[in-house]
Protein backbone atom coordinates (compact mmCIF):
# COMPACT_ATOMS: atom_id res chain seq x y z
CA UNK A 1 0.00 0.00 0.00
CA UNK A 2 1.10 3.72 -0.77
CA UNK A 3 2.19 5.75 2.14
CA UNK A 4 -0.89 7.62 2.99
CA UNK A 5 0.83 10.31 5.76
CA UNK A 6 2.21 12.81 5.89
CA UNK A 7 -0.84 14.51 3.65
CA UNK A 8 -0.17 16.73 1.05
CA UNK A 9 -1.17 20.47 0.83
CA UNK A 10 -0.60 22.97 -1.54
CA UNK A 11 -0.14 27.07 -0.25
CA UNK A 12 -3.10 29.17 -1.03
CA UNK A 13 -0.59 32.61 -0.53
CA UNK A 14 1.51 32.42 -3.39
CA UNK A 15 -1.81 34.06 -5.06
CA UNK A 16 -0.96 37.06 -3.11
CA UNK A 17 2.48 37.47 -1.45
CA UNK A 18 4.20 39.69 -3.95
CA UNK A 19 1.30 40.37 -5.16
CA UNK A 20 -1.11 43.39 -5.51
CA UNK A 21 1.08 46.06 -4.78
CA UNK A 22 2.16 49.49 -7.53
CA UNK A 23 4.18 47.74 -10.12
CA UNK A 24 3.32 43.70 -9.15
CA UNK A 25 0.90 41.89 -11.06
CA UNK A 26 -2.49 41.30 -9.45
CA UNK A 27 -3.66 38.99 -6.82
CA UNK A 28 -5.21 35.51 -7.54
CA UNK A 29 -8.66 34.74 -5.48
CA UNK A 30 -8.93 32.25 -3.02
CA UNK A 31 -11.55 30.34 -5.17
CA UNK A 32 -9.06 30.24 -8.48
CA UNK A 33 -6.19 29.01 -5.64
CA UNK A 34 -8.80 26.08 -4.41
CA UNK A 35 -9.60 25.17 -7.86
CA UNK A 36 -6.14 24.94 -9.36
CA UNK A 37 -5.36 22.97 -6.67
CA UNK A 38 -8.38 20.80 -6.60
CA UNK A 39 -7.89 19.63 -10.29
CA UNK A 40 -4.30 18.88 -9.57
CA UNK A 41 -4.12 15.34 -10.08
CA UNK A 42 -1.03 12.45 -10.27
CA UNK A 43 -2.34 8.62 -11.17
CA UNK A 44 -5.53 9.53 -9.14
CA UNK A 45 -3.39 11.00 -6.32
CA UNK A 46 -5.01 14.34 -5.54
CA UNK A 47 -3.88 17.00 -2.88
CA UNK A 48 -5.54 16.38 0.39
CA UNK A 49 -5.84 20.08 1.82
CA UNK A 50 -4.36 23.61 1.58
CA UNK A 51 -2.48 26.30 3.86
CA UNK A 52 -4.21 29.44 4.39
CA UNK A 53 -3.00 33.22 4.45
CA UNK A 54 -4.91 35.12 7.27
CA UNK A 55 -5.28 37.94 4.55
CA UNK A 56 -7.57 40.26 2.09
CA UNK A 57 -8.44 39.52 -0.53
CA UNK A 58 -8.37 36.00 0.95
CA UNK A 59 -9.41 35.74 4.38
CA UNK A 60 -9.56 38.42 6.65
CA UNK A 61 -7.88 38.46 10.00
CA UNK A 62 -10.93 39.90 11.63
CA UNK A 63 -13.80 37.79 9.89
CA UNK A 64 -17.18 36.74 11.55
CA UNK A 65 -18.08 32.97 12.78
CA UNK A 66 -20.71 32.81 10.24
CA UNK A 67 -18.27 33.91 7.22
CA UNK A 68 -15.33 32.08 8.53
CA UNK A 69 -17.60 29.04 8.33
CA UNK A 70 -18.78 29.51 5.04
CA UNK A 71 -15.31 29.72 4.29
CA UNK A 72 -14.47 26.35 5.99
CA UNK A 73 -17.29 25.01 4.03
CA UNK A 74 -16.31 26.47 0.66
CA UNK A 75 -12.84 24.25 1.29
CA UNK A 76 -14.73 20.98 2.86
CA UNK A 77 -16.21 21.13 -0.71
CA UNK A 78 -13.39 20.89 -2.54
CA UNK A 79 -12.29 18.03 -0.59
CA UNK A 80 -9.64 19.55 1.70
CA UNK A 81 -8.94 20.03 4.84
CA UNK A 82 -7.14 23.08 6.31
CA UNK A 83 -3.47 22.56 7.74
CA UNK A 84 -1.36 26.08 8.33
CA UNK A 85 -2.13 29.29 9.13
CA UNK A 86 -0.34 32.06 8.27
CA UNK A 87 -0.71 35.06 10.69
CA UNK A 88 -0.07 38.31 9.15
CA UNK A 89 2.11 39.90 11.70
CA UNK A 90 4.00 42.75 9.17
CA UNK A 91 1.27 45.14 8.90
CA UNK A 92 1.81 48.07 11.23
CA UNK A 93 3.58 45.01 13.57
CA UNK A 94 7.39 43.86 14.57
CA UNK A 95 8.63 41.74 16.98
CA UNK A 96 11.75 43.95 17.37
CA UNK A 97 9.83 47.20 17.14
CA UNK A 98 8.60 49.42 19.54
CA UNK A 99 5.61 49.15 22.30
CA UNK A 100 2.94 49.97 19.90
CA UNK A 101 4.68 47.74 16.95
CA UNK A 102 5.10 44.67 19.28
CA UNK A 103 1.41 44.81 20.65
CA UNK A 104 0.41 44.62 16.96
CA UNK A 105 2.42 41.76 16.34
CA UNK A 106 1.03 39.64 19.25
CA UNK A 107 -2.75 41.17 18.31
CA UNK A 108 -2.23 39.24 15.02
CA UNK A 109 -0.94 36.01 16.52
CA UNK A 110 -4.07 36.22 18.51
CA UNK A 111 -6.68 37.06 15.76
CA UNK A 112 -4.40 34.21 13.54
CA UNK A 113 -4.99 31.69 16.72
CA UNK A 114 -8.59 32.21 16.91
CA UNK A 115 -9.55 31.16 13.32
CA UNK A 116 -6.47 28.45 14.08
CA UNK A 117 -8.84 27.14 16.96
CA UNK A 118 -12.34 27.70 15.31
CA UNK A 119 -11.39 25.54 12.45
CA UNK A 120 -9.90 22.58 14.66
CA UNK A 121 -13.17 22.68 16.43
CA UNK A 122 -15.28 22.48 13.50
CA UNK A 123 -13.07 19.61 12.24
CA UNK A 124 -11.84 21.63 9.30
CA UNK A 125 -7.98 21.59 10.49
CA UNK A 126 -6.67 18.22 11.83
CA UNK A 127 -3.29 19.57 12.11
CA UNK A 128 -0.73 21.68 11.22
CA UNK A 129 0.38 25.12 13.23
CA UNK A 130 0.56 28.82 13.00
CA UNK A 131 3.42 30.55 10.98
CA UNK A 132 5.17 33.57 12.68
CA UNK A 133 8.31 35.75 11.61
CA UNK A 134 9.88 38.65 13.19
CA UNK A 135 8.43 41.02 10.93
CA UNK A 136 11.65 42.74 10.88
CA UNK A 137 14.16 44.15 8.75
CA UNK A 138 17.61 42.17 8.24
CA UNK A 139 19.49 46.06 8.20
CA UNK A 140 18.05 47.38 11.65
CA UNK A 141 18.22 44.42 13.00
CA UNK A 142 22.37 44.63 12.93
CA UNK A 143 22.52 47.81 14.59
CA UNK A 144 21.98 45.70 18.26
CA UNK A 145 22.26 42.27 17.43
CA UNK A 146 22.05 40.81 20.73
CA UNK A 147 19.64 43.08 22.34
CA UNK A 148 17.21 42.48 19.07
CA UNK A 149 17.61 39.49 19.25
CA UNK A 150 16.66 39.31 23.15
CA UNK A 151 13.82 41.56 22.29
CA UNK A 152 12.69 39.22 19.11
CA UNK A 153 12.97 36.33 21.66
CA UNK A 154 10.91 38.05 24.32
CA UNK A 155 7.98 38.52 21.57
CA UNK A 156 8.00 35.57 20.37
CA UNK A 157 7.49 34.27 23.92
CA UNK A 158 4.71 36.17 24.25
CA UNK A 159 2.91 34.97 21.17
CA UNK A 160 3.84 31.37 22.52
CA UNK A 161 2.01 31.89 25.92
CA UNK A 162 -1.00 33.30 23.30
CA UNK A 163 -1.31 30.43 21.41
CA UNK A 164 -0.72 27.57 24.52
CA UNK A 165 -4.43 29.78 25.69
CA UNK A 166 -5.97 28.42 22.28
CA UNK A 167 -4.40 25.16 22.52
CA UNK A 168 -1.66 25.74 19.15
CA UNK A 169 1.65 26.16 18.23
CA UNK A 170 3.41 28.62 16.70
CA UNK A 171 6.12 27.99 13.28
CA UNK A 172 8.93 30.42 12.81
CA UNK A 173 9.65 30.22 8.96
CA UNK A 174 13.58 30.00 8.12
CA UNK A 175 13.55 32.88 5.24
CA UNK A 176 16.27 35.52 5.00
CA UNK A 177 14.59 38.38 4.70
CA UNK A 178 13.34 38.33 8.45
CA UNK A 179 15.84 40.03 10.89
CA UNK A 180 17.37 37.83 13.41
CA UNK A 181 15.92 34.62 11.43
CA UNK A 182 18.16 35.50 8.69
CA UNK A 183 20.67 32.77 9.26
CA UNK A 184 20.58 29.30 10.38
CA UNK A 185 22.77 30.06 13.19
CA UNK A 186 20.61 33.17 14.38
CA UNK A 187 17.23 31.02 14.04
CA UNK A 188 19.19 28.66 16.57
CA UNK A 189 19.62 31.24 18.22
CA UNK A 190 16.42 32.32 18.76
CA UNK A 191 14.70 29.70 19.50
CA UNK A 192 16.85 28.53 22.03
CA UNK A 193 16.35 32.25 23.80
CA UNK A 194 12.66 31.78 23.24
CA UNK A 195 12.79 28.64 25.36
CA UNK A 196 9.27 27.00 24.63
CA UNK A 197 9.94 23.70 22.62
CA UNK A 198 6.87 22.05 21.35
CA UNK A 199 4.98 25.29 21.54
CA UNK A 200 7.61 28.03 19.53
CA UNK A 201 9.33 25.88 16.74
CA UNK A 202 10.64 25.71 13.05
CA UNK A 203 8.75 26.12 9.78
CA UNK A 204 11.41 24.77 7.37
CA UNK A 205 11.12 25.79 3.48
CA UNK A 206 13.63 23.80 1.49
CA UNK A 207 13.62 27.04 -0.59
CA UNK A 208 14.83 29.22 2.09
CA UNK A 209 16.49 26.53 3.59
CA UNK A 210 18.84 26.39 0.63
CA UNK A 211 19.75 30.35 1.13
CA UNK A 212 20.75 29.15 4.69
CA UNK A 213 23.98 27.27 3.59
CA UNK A 214 24.60 29.99 1.37
CA UNK A 215 25.35 32.97 3.53
CA UNK A 216 22.77 35.29 1.94
CA UNK A 217 22.24 38.34 4.80
CA UNK A 218 24.55 36.71 6.96
CA UNK A 219 28.25 35.77 5.23
CA UNK A 220 29.38 34.45 8.73
CA UNK A 221 26.86 31.92 8.57
CA UNK A 222 27.96 30.25 5.01
CA UNK A 223 28.02 26.65 4.84
CA UNK A 224 29.15 26.31 1.22
CA UNK A 225 32.84 27.80 0.13
CA UNK A 226 32.81 31.00 -1.85
CA UNK A 227 32.68 30.63 -5.36
CA UNK A 228 31.24 26.81 -4.83
CA UNK A 229 30.63 24.96 -8.11
CA UNK A 230 26.89 23.25 -7.92
CA UNK A 231 28.24 20.50 -9.61
CA UNK A 232 30.29 18.96 -6.37
CA UNK A 233 26.86 17.89 -4.99
CA UNK A 234 28.97 16.36 -2.27
CA UNK A 235 29.47 19.77 -0.11
CA UNK A 236 25.67 21.01 -0.57
CA UNK A 237 25.25 17.26 1.05
CA UNK A 238 27.33 18.43 3.73
CA UNK A 239 26.24 21.93 4.54
CA UNK A 240 22.41 20.53 4.28
CA UNK A 241 23.62 17.87 7.16
CA UNK A 242 25.29 20.37 9.38
CA UNK A 243 22.16 22.62 9.01
CA UNK A 244 19.26 20.04 9.27
CA UNK A 245 21.22 18.44 12.16
CA UNK A 246 20.60 22.16 14.12
CA UNK A 247 17.41 22.80 13.15
CA UNK A 248 15.43 19.70 12.75
CA UNK A 249 14.68 18.93 16.47
CA UNK A 250 12.66 22.56 16.17
CA UNK A 251 11.10 21.77 12.77
CA UNK A 252 7.15 21.54 13.22
CA UNK A 253 5.80 22.29 9.72
CA UNK A 254 7.70 22.04 6.57
CA UNK A 255 7.63 23.18 3.04
CA UNK A 256 8.54 21.12 -0.16
CA UNK A 257 10.01 23.50 -2.71
CA UNK A 258 12.85 24.07 -5.54
CA UNK A 259 15.07 27.05 -5.59
CA UNK A 260 17.63 28.05 -8.45
CA UNK A 261 20.30 29.45 -5.74
CA UNK A 262 19.40 33.33 -5.78
CA UNK A 263 17.45 35.72 -4.34
CA UNK A 264 14.19 36.97 -5.56
CA UNK A 265 11.39 39.62 -4.64
CA UNK A 266 8.59 41.25 -6.35
CA UNK A 267 6.32 43.77 -4.77
CA UNK A 268 7.09 44.66 -1.14
CA UNK A 269 7.87 41.17 -0.58
CA UNK A 270 11.77 41.64 -2.06
CA UNK A 271 14.95 39.65 -1.38
CA UNK A 272 13.77 36.37 -0.28
CA UNK A 273 13.98 32.54 -1.73
CA UNK A 274 13.51 32.30 -5.10
CA UNK A 275 11.07 29.45 -5.29
CA UNK A 276 10.95 27.75 -8.67
CA UNK A 277 9.03 25.31 -10.71
CA UNK A 278 9.80 21.63 -9.82
CA UNK A 279 11.47 20.86 -12.97
CA UNK A 280 13.00 24.34 -13.41
CA UNK A 281 16.72 23.83 -15.02
CA UNK A 282 18.48 25.47 -12.84
CA UNK A 283 16.74 24.03 -9.80
CA UNK A 284 20.05 23.36 -7.15
CA UNK A 285 17.72 20.74 -5.08
CA UNK A 286 16.76 17.26 -5.58
CA UNK A 287 13.69 17.50 -3.71
CA UNK A 288 12.62 14.23 -2.73
CA UNK A 289 16.57 13.28 -1.39
CA UNK A 290 16.98 16.40 -0.16
CA UNK A 291 13.93 16.50 1.93
CA UNK A 292 14.46 13.26 4.00
CA UNK A 293 17.23 15.68 5.47
CA UNK A 294 14.61 17.24 7.09
CA UNK A 295 12.12 14.17 7.63
CA UNK A 296 14.42 11.67 9.14
CA UNK A 297 17.06 11.95 11.92
CA UNK A 298 20.40 11.37 11.48
CA UNK A 299 20.22 7.47 11.42
CA UNK A 300 17.64 7.41 9.07
CA UNK A 301 14.65 7.10 10.94
CA UNK A 302 11.58 8.93 10.09
CA UNK A 303 10.74 12.02 12.65
CA UNK A 304 6.87 12.06 11.71
CA UNK A 305 7.28 15.04 13.35
CA UNK A 306 5.18 17.07 10.66
CA UNK A 307 1.67 15.59 9.44
CA UNK A 308 1.38 17.22 6.50
CA UNK A 309 3.68 18.88 3.68
CA UNK A 310 2.79 22.15 2.04
CA UNK A 311 3.84 23.31 -1.46
CA UNK A 312 5.08 27.35 -1.24
CA UNK A 313 5.51 28.47 -4.79
CA UNK A 314 6.00 31.99 -3.53
CA UNK A 315 6.71 34.49 -6.48
CA UNK A 316 5.57 32.25 -9.03
CA UNK A 317 4.28 34.38 -12.62
CA UNK A 318 0.56 34.34 -12.14
CA UNK A 319 1.01 33.00 -15.89
CA UNK A 320 2.79 30.01 -14.55
CA UNK A 321 -0.01 29.58 -11.77
CA UNK A 322 -2.97 29.23 -13.99
CA UNK A 323 -1.49 26.74 -15.84
CA UNK A 324 -2.76 23.39 -14.51
CA UNK A 325 0.28 21.10 -15.75
CA UNK A 326 2.01 23.45 -13.08
CA UNK A 327 -0.01 22.14 -10.15
CA UNK A 328 0.32 18.54 -11.60
CA UNK A 329 4.06 18.84 -11.89
CA UNK A 330 4.43 20.28 -8.16
CA UNK A 331 1.77 17.02 -6.80
CA UNK A 332 4.06 14.76 -8.46
CA UNK A 333 7.03 15.88 -6.99
CA UNK A 334 5.27 15.98 -3.49
CA UNK A 335 3.84 12.11 -3.96
CA UNK A 336 7.48 11.41 -4.45
CA UNK A 337 8.26 12.65 -1.42
CA UNK A 338 6.01 10.80 0.58
CA UNK A 339 6.83 7.58 -1.19
CA UNK A 340 10.42 7.86 0.18
CA UNK A 341 9.82 9.45 3.66
CA UNK A 342 5.86 9.07 4.18
CA UNK A 343 4.37 6.31 6.65
CA UNK A 344 0.81 4.53 6.64
CA UNK A 345 -1.90 5.54 9.18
Amino acid sequence: MSNNFPKLHNAMWPGLVGKGSPGAEPCIDLDTMLDLTAKASVNGVKFDGVDIFLYDPHINIDISEDDLKKTAAKIQAKGFVVGSVVAPVWFDGSAMGDDKQRANWLAAVRKACRIAKLLRQWGVRPYGVVRIDSASGVDPWYADPDGNQKKIAATFREGGKIAQEFGEKLAAEGEICWGGMHSWRRMVQLLELTNMPGVVGFQADMAHTLLYTMGFNAPEDSLLPPGYDWKDGSKLDEALKKLTAALRPWTIDFHVAQNNGTVHGSGSHDKTGRHCPVNDPGGKLDIPRHAGYWLRDEKGVLTKACKHLCWDGCMFPNALMMQQQTWNDILGAMIKVRDQHGWQA
